[in-house]
């Protein structure tokens, strides 16, 4: 390479400006480009797609973080500032380096999107991601949570429905890709080591048979299961009187359904150590170049169940519990995973039958939060069979919480003569509300009127009320003052203050006799204060008599 680069480089320095450049240089002259290139498209890091559905805001970040947990990392990797999360909006969406065990090199970008909710909807949003070039590089999981393993069936039914909604729609090239990628999972030979990826397969040429129930109802994308928070198993024991029976079954059932599908199921706990990294990165075909690792399935331990895909099998499903019937199982979840027909547009009133009448027909009340809506029974289906065996605590709890139904995501806008006739016929009740105020006015009186002088009706059995109290006292100043008596005193006041108030005929009639009356003791009280002047002054005349007839006397006696 050296050589020719020299002689490229030689080449181009003879050509001068005036010369003309030999046809036979041209192919030459683009060499370093070509160099370059190769050089960054071999330094480009591959990108990988992970679609969580289910869970919510909480549940889904616990999950990126188990995914994102390894012990082993340094400790200036764990300082790295991890990437912020999006997922409290309609579809969410993070990223994740993933590193090799050296934690030196990064494999590969992982492109997170997260959406919570199954409805029809947001399928909108999850199409466009779902490319000729992308299919192949996108592993789904599914999220479910332990604090409502009664609701798993139903969830997981409603997920399929979805997935099954967008691959219909996709374009055919894009349903090719997808055709193709499913048949390269089932190719992979059962048994060998489970590195991941259908590229993980030495020969090719090896077709093993499928076994029954595999694979009857691909999806067109590879499917993981991750039943999230096993520390929850132990409140079930406790709070919901679950034994072996019931974990045993819904292991059972999980593993019948996912079987048909080619899907991988794990328990995992961001508490408790798993193998959830391993079994997403191989999933999605990223492999150290250091540390080969394999995953290695677990049905015995509760916490920490693994079943790798392409691993399971009818029969060691029937090894885990006897009496499960697999076969019944398998054949109904087909049934339950139909998509049901949409809802046509209703007929007119005049093609209901007689006995319905659409107006005066009431809709059912929402139904509660937690009281999920019981489908009706299909023939042959399998949804009730799960709902029987695990049952949910709070269907049939009463709830003190009225009812609250779901907002509807879809929403019907009114056309524009529609909003004005409904805006006129309010305006038109505006206007003639307020072209009556003396009818109002005059019932606002009468209601005020009315209202001013309430009457309290008698309570019942005051006298015993009484009795048991007794009359009320406190202390005034030091002077015990009787609230009962007080009261009384007040209210006939008022009453008299009502009866004769001032600028009637009686009060002023009342207020002269009061006057009269106190002028007529200020009378008295000044005679009364002379009359004891005089006593006293003719008691000091009459003394001196006495006093001169003392002295006479005494003079007397003298003589």
């Amino acid at each position: 390479m050296y050589g020719s680069g020299m002689k490229a480089r030689t080449r181009v320095s003879n050509i001068g400006p005036g010369s003309r450049p030999q046809s036979k240089g041209e192919p030459e002259r683009n060499l370093w480009s070509s160099l370059l290139n190769g050089v960054a498209s071999g330094k480009k890091l591959p990108e990988k797609n992970l679609l969580v559905l289910g869970g919510n805001v909480e549940l889904q970040r616990e999950f990126l973080e188990t995914l994102e947990s390894d012990t082993s990392r340094r400790p200036q990797d764990r300082r790295r500032k991890k990437p912020p999360v999006a997922n409290e909006f309609a579809l969410g969406y993070t990223y994740q380096d993933v590193l090799d065990a050296d934690h030196d090199d990064i494999l590969a970008r992982l492109s997170i999107y997260l959406l919570a909710d199954s409805s029809p909807t947001f399928s909108a949003l999850v199409k466009p991601l779902l490319t000729k070039k992308t299919i192949s590089e996108t592993l789904v999981v599914i999220l479910l949570d332990w604090a409502d393993p009664w609701s798993w069936a139903r969830q997981l039914r409603d997920w399929v429905r979805f997935l099954r909604g967008i691959l219909v729609s996709l374009e055919d090239d894009c349903q090719v890709t997808a055709e193709e990628t499913m048949k390269e999972w089932q190719q992979r030979r059962r048994g060998a080591p489970y590195e991941g990826g259908p590229a993980a397969t030495n020969d090719s040429s090896i077709n093993v048979p499928l076994g029954q129930g595999e694979w009857d109802e691909p999806l067109g994308l590879p499917i993981c299961v991750a039943c999230h928070g096993t520390e929850k198993i132990e409140a079930l024991e406790k709070d919901h009187g679950w034994r072996e029976e019931e974990f045993d079954f819904a292991l059972q059932y999980l593993r019948t359904i996912l079987l048909k599908h080619g899907s991988s199921l794990i328990y995992t706990s961001l508490s408790v150590p798993n193998s959830l990294p391993n079994l997403i990165h191989s999933s999605l075909g990223i492999h150290s170049l250091l540390k080969r690792q394999t995953l290695k399935h677990n049905v015995i331990d509760r916490e920490k169940v693994l079943i790798p895909p392409n691993w399971d099998s009818w029969g060691k499903i029937h090894v885990l519990r006897e009496g499960f019937d697999v076969e019944g199982i398998s054949g109904g979840w087909s049934i339950d995973i139909e998509i049901p027909p949409s809802p046509s547009k209703k007929p007119p009133s005049s093609q209901l039958p007689e006995e319905e009448d659409p107006e005066s027909s009431t809709p059912p009340p929402p139904p509660h939060p937690l009281h999920r809506p019981s489908s009706p029974k299909v023939d042959g289906s399998v949804l009730h069979a799960y709902e029987e065996n695990i049952l949910n605590p709070y269907k049939d709890r009463p709830s003190t919480f009225p009812p609250i139904g779901k907002v509807p995501l879809d929403t019907t806008a009114p056309t524009m003569q529609e909003f004005l006739k409904s805006a006129q016929e309010q305006m038109q009740k505006l206007a003639e509300a307020e072209s009556q105020p003396q009818s109002t006015s005059t019932a606002f009186t009468t209601t005020a009127t009315n209202t001013s002088t309430p009457t309290r009706p008698p309570t019942k059995d005051g006298g015993r009320v009484n009795e048991h109290i007794g009359p009320v006292q406190f202390n005034m100043g030091g002077i015990q003052v009787d609230a009962d008596e007080m009261v009384r005193k007040l209210k006939e006041r008022g009453e008299k203050k009502k009866d004769y108030g001032p600028g009637t005929p009686e009060g002023m009639k009342k207020e002269t006799q009061e006057l009269e009356q106190f002028f007529k003791g200020l009378i008295d009280k000044t005679k009364g204060r002379g009359s004891p002047r005089v006593g006293s002054g003719a008691q000091k005349t009459g003394e001196q008599p006495g006093a001169a007839g003392g002295g006479g006397g005494g003079g007397g006696q003298a003589g």
